[in-house]
């Protein structure tokens, strides 16, 4: 049941937002989570920016975050490196600030295809050179070099339509070098999992919200709990037809969501 929800893990690009304009009704839903004691996440999987980017961005919106709040998929991808790649050199393609926050976790990074590079990490790249693809392709084409991706999304939301992503890019690749990404970013559970272990959320307590059925709900579904689709974003009605990634609730904008939660 909508009324037993505390914690909403929230997209953000297509769902609170696009671009820099705040969707209606996201900052009422937003203060009325805090106002009953819940939390907000916010699960992004927008690797151009770091967490105090996003903090940042909040703060122009006057709504105050933490940075516990925020799981980006550039965050999920760190973590992941740390645990397998500890000490190796990477081959990062992303914009400046992804690069520096793979530095900042202690990695020797370069956009060159040298012989002791250990893996290939791919995030949704605004800098993106062919130069930068022609290396990544090098690497690929040596089976002992890992491929890993921050996130699937095809597609990013912008004011004029849609941009490609991390998974545009990837499919790029795919095409070439015949081979697919590791993502950490959603629909990984362990996104979900970050977020509940902050707070001791029990499942039925938790809600994910997004625009895309294949990232964001299928991301819900693979933590077993409840999701909600908003239509501001990338998925329509019609794409609800057949698919395997089927929301708990649909709704038509984040304003809908918060009259139906307020009930």
């Amino acid at each position: 049941m909508l009324k037993d929800k505390k914690y909403f893990l929230f997209d953000i690009d297509g769902t609170l937002a696009v671009d820099d304009v705040l969707f209606d009704g996201s900052r009422e839903l937003i203060d009325h989570i805090s106002s009953i004691g819940g939390r907000s996440f916010y699960i992004t999987n927008n690797s151009t920016k770091s967490r105090r980017d996003y903090m940042a961005g909040f703060r122009r919106w006057d709504i105050s975050t933490e940075e516990g709040q925020f799981i980006t998929a550039s965050y999920a991808t760190c973590r992941y490196l740390k645990e397998h790649y500890s000490g190796k050199k990477l081959f990062v393609m992303g914009t400046p600030s992804f690069i520096e926050e793979v530095k900042g976790c202690g990695f020797a990074v370069t956009e060159q295809a040298e012989e002791d590079v250990a893996c290939v990490v791919v995030g949704f790249d605004r800098t993106l050179r062919y130069e930068k693809v022609e290396e990544a392709c090098r690497l690929l084409f040596r089976p002992e070099v890992d491929y890993v991706g921050t996130n699937p999304d095809y597609r990013c939301p912008a004011s004029f339509g849609f941009v490609p992503d991390c998974g545009g890019i990837c499919e790029m690749l795919n095409v070439t070098v015949d081979r697919k990404p590791y993502y950490a970013g959603k629909p990984n559970k362990e996104i979900v999992a970050m977020c509940m272990e902050q707070v001791g959320a029990k499942p039925e307590e938790v809600l994910v919200v997004g625009d895309r059925l294949y990232t964001d709900i299928a991301c819900g579904i693979r933590a077993g709990v409840e999701t909600a689709l908003v239509l501001t974003g990338e998925a329509r009605e019609k794409d609800l037809d057949g698919t395997e990634f089927r929301p708990d609730y649909v709704y038509r904008d984040i304003r809908q969501l918060y009259e139906d939660f307020i009930g």
